[in-house]
């Protein structure tokens, strides 16, 4: 017990000295059930002060720790938001980068693109003869009589959307819808060539 509390909670029976005799005696003290009730109330009260306040401060440490892991997400999305711009952006630079690369020399795009469908640099002398046959690499080369479009000579043409919306203009897109027509009807430039020669057509 404090001795504020003690002063508060203890009363005297007697205050000061009684005098026998003209001897000085000690007076007697006790202390009522209510100081000690009330010394109880106020030891419990601080018990619960104290269980608050480390109560109150558990919670802002945990408040503390929740924005902080919210403000690490935030980053990290953000982080992976720039990260996804600048991929899109760079496709997209590169696409541009090879439709104009393809517009000014099909012929070496297409040469690039043969080792994406399996074939080595000797299909590229077959295929060659075979669009220059068909379309003589041009883009918007067109069959009046059946239709077909473009350096593979599609029927019909809008077939080489497969490939990319912009398949009536960018030589990449059509470059990339033929090898694989190719590929997946002769098995290589050179086969598709030599159908070519013996039927007039491929």
């Amino acid at each position: 017990m404090t001795t504020t509390a003690a002063i508060a909670v203890i009363s005297a029976s007697a205050a000061g000295f009684a005098t026998t005799q003209g001897q000085a005696a000690p007076a007697s003290f006790t202390v009522s059930s209510e100081a000690v009730a009330q010394s109880a109330d106020l030891h419990r009260a601080s018990l619960e002060d104290r269980a608050y306040l480390a109560k109150a401060k558990n919670a802002g440490s945990q408040r503390a720790a929740a924005l902080a892991e919210h403000t690490r997400l935030a980053a990290i999305a953000r982080a992976a938001k720039i990260r996804k711009a600048a991929d899109r952006a760079a496709r997209s630079q590169a696409r541009t980068a090879l439709a104009a690369r393809a517009s000014a020399d099909p012929r070496s795009v297409a040469r690039a693109m043969l080792g994406d469908f399996g074939w080595g640099e000797g299909q590229f002398g077959c295929l060659d003869s075979l669009w220059m046959k068909e379309s003589g690499w041009s883009t918007s080369a067109s069959n009046s009589s059946s239709g077909a479009y473009g350096i593979p000579q599609s029927l019909p043409g809008s077939k080489m959307s497969s490939a990319g919306s912009d398949w009536q203009s960018n030589p990449a897109t059509q470059i990339k819808w033929g090898l694989g027509y190719i590929q997946e009807r002769y098995g290589s430039p050179c086969a598709a060539w030599g159908h070519s020669q013996a039927t007039n057509w491929y």
